[in-house]
């Protein structure tokens, strides 16, 4: 049964990934022995943004990715400081990756497949870069005793809710994604580990997260079409898909708050603004910040963008309000301040 054999296949820890190099930007300070927070994806699109908020707090950071979609300028601005370490390596490699639990405190582990559309066309792309990553993670946790994890989830574990704004207490969640599924299952497995084996985890339930250093994503998409033909911008579905959203500054500052404010075996909150924006709002927008005139907004028609999709999420997050976190922008806000910052490194 060679899907069973694939399957089985990726539970090896030992990986053989080649040539994975450790990149050092610590040549002011000596960083051996020092207390580390480990950053799994800290060269992604969120990632990155974590690192700044960590390195702010006077925190080091030990960055793991293995830049299949992080970018190593979205931490050049850290080199030299001496405050940022850089592993570049897979999850799968689980020597590698328990080599880089040395010294670790906290695990924040953010890496897993950025586009849930792959995941329709290589089915076991959730499985391997999501719940066996996770596992890695976890069992390398264990295997050093660090003790730690603050993990960032998805709405998309919810599904097509029947409750909205949804509470992080609605259920049963049926996810209808590959993505959302390895999400919860990472979920299982976090909450598992918490209660077998001593661990404390903070987890994060993102609404759709937007910002600067974007590499995937709505605005993304609308910015590389509009510089392939300046007349016209295909959306995918009726326009009438409506979600929250949050910047990136605000999603990794609101992970920091939770994680040194709140003290339970698990910590779980949805994080988001509280409010919705359409994607038809979303592509009138990303026009407006373009600055190009007469381009024809055209709908390829349906509920949804792709199999998976859900047409509406809305997040409540009176829980995390609680804690006495703000966003300092809402998802429209959020929306337009990412155009204008996309648009700027990608270029019309």
């Amino acid at each position: 049964m060679p899907g069973i054999d694939k399957l089985c296949q990726c539970f090896v820890k030992l990986s053989r990934s080649n040539n994975l190099t450790i990149l050092r930007m610590a040549q002011n300070r000596d960083l051996a022995g020092a207390t580390m927070e480990l950053v799994t994806g800290g060269a992604g699109f969120i990632g990155s943004h974590l690192v700044d908020i960590l390195v702010a707090q006077g925190k080091k950071v030990r960055v793991y990715d293995n830049f299949t979609s992080g970018r190593e300028e979205f931490l050049a601005h850290h080199h030299g400081s001496g405050m940022v370490e850089i592993i570049k390596g897979d999850l799968l490699d689980f020597d590698m990756l328990k080599s880089a639990m040395e010294g670790v405190e906290t695990v924040h582990h953010l890496a897993a497949n950025p586009d849930i559309r792959l995941g329709t066309e290589v089915t076991d792309t959730d499985l391997r870069q999501g719940t066996v990553a996770t596992y890695n993670v976890l069992e390398a946790m264990r295997n050093t005793g660090v003790k730690r994890i603050s993990f960032s989830s998805s709405s998309a574990i919810y599904g097509e809710a029947n409750v909205m704004p949804t509470p992080e207490t609605y259920g049963p969640v049926k996810p209808i994604s590959l993505y959302g599924a390895s999400k919860l299952a990472s979920e299982a497995l976090i909450t598992a580990w918490c209660g077998t084996f001593g661990a404390k985890s903070w987890i994060h339930r993102f609404a759709n997260i937007v910002g600067p250093r974007g590499t995937h994503g709505v605005i993304y998409d609308f910015i590389h079409k509009l510089k392939k033909d300046p007349s016209r911008l295909e959306v995918l579905g009726n326009g009438l898909q409506e979600k929250s959203y949050m910047s990136a500054e605000d999603c990794v500052r609101a992970m920091a708050h939770i994680v040194d404010g709140t003290d339970e075996v698990i910590n779980l909150y949805n994080l988001g603004t509280g409010d919705t924006c359409s994607v038809r709002r979303i592509a009138e927008i990303v026009v407006e910040e373009s600055g190009l005139k007469g381009v024809s907004i055209e709908y390829t028609g349906g509920d949804r963008g792709w199999a998976g999709d859900v047409p509406k999420t809305s997040l409540d997050v009176e829980y995390l309000f609680s804690t006495g976190f703000e966003p300092t922008m809402q998802s429209e806000a959020a929306i337009r301040h990412t155009a204008r910052a996309l648009i700027d490194e990608i270029g019309l």
